[in-house]
């Protein structure tokens, strides 16, 4: 008997250990406006943004952090408020797949970063004055995108420019902020290089 009870309590304190263990690598709600979650070995604050819906600001803010350095089993509070940010950003369940085509016929050929970028300057217009409040509205505006005007837009849009689409929603912006962006050896619009050039990848200059 004393031998089963022994063999009991040791399989119940594994079973505590293991259920602790588990606790540790999954979300765990907390009381108000949000939860709270693990950082998970490989994880950083980019890909939580992207797991969790939100932007990495929108992290950092919640969690008071002054760099984007990060340490397994460190806790994270996330806030719920992804629809404020889907608000801000003119989201819609549309949004990658219209993306994904811009930057297919926007930026086929050019580094993944570039495509992310592309993508970014659409979701900067969003929250700019100047410019549209939603991604179709930016994207489908007269005369803002080549690719619109002559219809190569409308072709089927590839994984990796979803994927780059994806990347911008989820908070990524290597742009810096751009507002606009061009092929410095296809254009001579004195208005455009007017424009403060903030950065240039592949053979995109992005400017505001």
């Amino acid at each position: 008997m004393k031998k089963y009870r022994a063999v009991c309590f040791a399989f119940l304190v594994l079973a505590m250990i293991t259920a602790g263990l588990f606790l540790q690598t999954r979300p765990i709600l907390a009381q108000a406006g949000g939860w709270d979650y693990y950082v998970q070995p490989g994880d950083s604050l980019f890909i939580i943004a992207r797991k969790v819906g939100l932007t990495t600001d929108e992290i950092s803010s919640a969690n008071g952090l002054a760099s984007d350095n990060i340490r397994p089993d460190q806790r994270l509070f996330i806030p719920t408020v992804t629809d404020s940010y889907s608000q801000s950003y003119g989201r819609s369940g549309n949004d990658v797949e219209l993306l994904a085509q811009l930057v297919t016929a926007e930026a086929t050929g050019e580094p993944y970063t570039g495509q992310v970028a592309v993508a970014a300057v659409v979701l900067n217009r969003t929250n700019h004055p100047l410019f549209p409040k939603t991604v179709s509205g930016v994207i489908f505006e007269p005369d803002a995108f080549e690719s619109v005007s002559n219809g190569l837009f409308f072709s089927s849009a590839s994984g990796t420019a979803r994927q780059a689409a994806d990347a911008a929603l989820g908070g990524w912006d290597p742009s810096g902020g751009a507002i606009f962006f061009f092929n410095p050896s296809k254009t001579d619009s004195p208005f455009i290089w007017s424009r403060e050039i903030i950065t240039q990848i592949g053979d995109h200059m992005f400017s505001r």
